[in-house]
């Protein structure tokens, strides 16, 4: 599922309200690549969100 292996950044999930204010249900999903990366010196595919390749936390395997 949509789940960064770094943070843990997860599917959460929450109202959608109309004009009407009639309530149905949604989701948001984060933005979750398969990347490889250097993981304590081996290449690992992982899945990432891209807050975390962004901010460095995650260093690319070439």
């Amino acid at each position: 599922m949509a789940k960064c292996d770094i943070c843990n950044k997860d599917v959460t999930y929450s109202m959608q309200v109309s004009h009407s204010h009639r309530r149905t249900n949604r989701t948001f999903k984060p933005n979750i690549q398969k990347v490889k990366a250097n993981i304590d010196g081996a290449t690992k595919k992982i899945n990432v969100c891209t807050k975390c390749l962004k901010s460095g936390k995650v260093q690319r395997a070439i």
